[in-house]
């Protein structure tokens, strides 16, 4: 049975990580462009100032694109880039950018999948608060209409966040992105519900501007279990463990997701953070679950857990030298089996996996070739895990490798390669390593 026939297969990017040009044609700062010029935040005080040059070399990459054969294409729009101060001022200049972007993809039949905030929140709004502050829910929606109004005649498929739990848990909770803060829970869970607010007038901005009738979604972090048995009890703890909110981190998947698809909070995380919440207002969970037409999901990895006492899960041990990617997350392909499966039975829509893809540490070899076997090999077990969920009857529409281009790994600077094609950040030239190719085959094959 296998994939549907109108699978889509993509890879994906983000604007702050290859498209450089950060203080050329009216662009305004981003929290990244201010924080990594703090010295000790960024791995060896990279930046992301050039990163890429996307912006200036997106028709090289856009070729790339083609030639690989892929169905689409996921991109984000740098915020600061179309209103330098987050909000009033429109810089046309940006918006004519992505215009020639758009247009250079759409020439090449790859559909654009458009992702509106992708962690380059604009540094005027974070002086205002940033998801502290309330309002930046409205701002965001006027963001929306802005590119909505403008793209929509050529963009269907948009999603609204990336990765609420890392821009949140990790730019306001844990102090490893931007801003770098460790707030108080309260703040967090502010912080929460203010993004979620962000996503919920998004939604009916995009659905109140779109040109044309829009597929909207939203990119948590998947935040799965998979069980360490195929006994009945050890996938009941798997999913069980995979949706609990009463837990410190924000890094679950239920307590974003049930309040988008169902309009509430979980009872088991309401109850462990009821003094940390902040003021719910009785239309707030109305607006953060506008109704969206697919879930999609960022998928690497997934920790195993086996049934307790009283069914309660226990984390099981990874062997020692288990497979491990060069970010030092396991090679768990069973994650994009468990991931989707859990998550398409709890909400019952379309699944699309956003994001998925190997860190490592990639060269470029005396033959002139980026030979990078683990990637391929790592590739070819979670497409597989993913393809058996679709035969069990999950309905999975597509997916998009992380990444395109090796790019400007956030906290991790450039030391770290995600992308299907190299990048010398010297000279700037473009390899495409045996992976590339690899999924090019992958993906005739499947068509």
């Amino acid at each position: 049975m296998g994939f549907k026939k109108d699978f889509t297969f993509g890879a994906a990017t983000a604007s702050y990580q290859i498209e450089g040009a950060a203080y050329e044609d009216g662009k305004g700062l981003s929290i990244w462009d201010t924080c990594s010029k703090h010295q000790g935040y960024i791995r060896d005080n990279h930046t992301g100032d050039v990163a890429c040059d996307h912006y200036h070399r997106y028709k090289e990459d856009v070729n790339l694109m083609k030639e690989l054969g892929l169905d689409a294409y996921r991109l984000s729009i740098s915020w600061p880039r179309i209103l330098p101060n987050g909000k009033g001022q429109i810089n046309e200049k940006g918006l004519d950018f992505y215009d020639r972007l758009l247009d250079e993809i759409l020439e090449k039949n790859i559909t654009p999948y458009v992702t509106l905030f992708h962690w380059d929140l604009p540094y005027e709004i974070y002086k205002q608060g940033g998801f502290l502050n309330r309002d930046i829910a409205d701002i965001f929606a006027d963001y929306t209409n802005i590119v909505v109004s403008k793209f929509s005649d050529r963009v269907k498929h948009w999603i609204t966040l990336n990765e609420p739990q890392c821009f949140i848990g990790h730019g306001l909770q844990l102090g490893l992105h931007a801003p770098f803060l460790k707030l108080t829970q309260r703040d967090v869970y502010a912080g929460v519900h203010n993004a979620l607010l962000c996503h919920g007038k998004s939604v009916q901005a995009i659905r109140a501007a779109s040109k044309q009738d829009a597929i909207i979604g939203f990119s948590p972090v998947g935040a799965g279990r998979s069980p360490a048995t195929d006994k009945i009890e050890d996938i009941e703890a798997a999913k069980k463990e995979m949706f609990r909110t009463d837990v410190d981190t924000v890094f679950n998947a239920a307590w974003w997701s049930d309040a988008v698809f169902f309009g509430k909070y979980p009872e088991d995380g309401m109850k462990y953070h009821e003094k940390y919440l902040p003021e719910i207002k009785s239309t707030d969970m109305e607006i953060i679950s506008q109704p969206v037409d697919f879930y999609g999901v960022n998928i690497y990895d997934c920790p195993r857990v086996y049934a307790g006492e009283n069914g309660e899960a226990v984390y099981a041990t990874f062997a020692e030298g288990f497979p491990r990617t060069n970010f030092d997350w396991a090679v768990t392909p069973e994650a994009l089996y468990w991931g989707p499966k859990f998550l398409y039975e709890r909400y019952k829509k379309p699944i699309i996996v956003t994001e998925n893809g190997l860190g490592s540490m990639d060269w470029v070899c005396e033959d002139g070739k980026v030979h990078d076997a683990m990637r391929i090999d790592f590739m070819s077990r979670y497409l597989k895990e993913l393809e058996r969920a679709a035969s069990d009857g999950v309905d999975i529409d597509g997916y998009f490798t992380w990444s395109l281009l090796d790019n400007f790994e956030w906290a991790e600077g450039y030391y770290r390669r995600f992308g299907i094609v190299h990048v010398d950040y010297e000279t700037l030239k473009r390899t495409p390593k045996d992976s590339y190719y690899w999924y090019k085959e992958y993906i005739k094959k499947h068509k």
